[in-house]
């Protein structure tokens, strides 16, 4: 008996903790464009910060963040990544979830709002190139790089960019 009312007392809780509700979800459509799922744009974590958490990763760590940060680079071919800025001189390299949405090619500049989980990657030679030539980078530029890298990684669910 008393299973049944736990039971019922955490069902209760997981139905009252929804984290976007309608009203929420429409307050963000009118403000912003919505690229992959309904972010809310609560607990944001700014560039200088993420930096220093990234700084405090390993590869193979993940963690989940809402962060705030200006585009620096985006994919020319489909919108496919984009580059934040981490305002040190770093910048973050943003891929999205399951491939599954794009953001506009012409966002360079702009400040994005983006959820989802942070990592420290290494990137091999070949998809470092693969990057590069998306970027719209020269064949001397592509074929200088001979070395992976760790970079700082971001798999994003959401990308809210503010509307004009």
């Amino acid at each position: 008996m008393k299973t049944n009312y736990i039971l019922m007392g955490c069902i209760a809780a997981l139905i009252g903790c929804k984290p976007n509700t309608d009203g929420e979800k429409k307050e963000i459509a009118e403000a912003y464009n919505i690229y992959g799922d309904t972010i809310a744009a609560t607990g944001i974590t700014e560039p200088r910060k993420m930096q220093k958490e990234y700084n405090n990763m390993q590869v193979g760590d993940t963690a989940v963040y809402t962060l705030r940060a200006q585009v620096t680079d985006v994919c020319k071919a489909k919108g496919c990544w984009m580059k934040l800025d981490l305002e040190d001189g770093s910048e973050a390299l943003v891929k999205f979830k399951d491939y599954g949405f794009f953001v506009p090619k012409n966002i360079m500049g702009e400040e994005v709002i983006i959820k989802g989980k942070a990592f420290l990657n290494e990137m091999p030679v070949e998809e470092r190139r693969h990057y590069a030539e998306d970027a719209g980078k020269t064949k001397e530029e592509i074929a200088a790089i001979t070395e992976p890298l760790i970079t700082y990684s971001f798999e994003a669910d959401g990308v809210l960019i503010a509307k004009q």
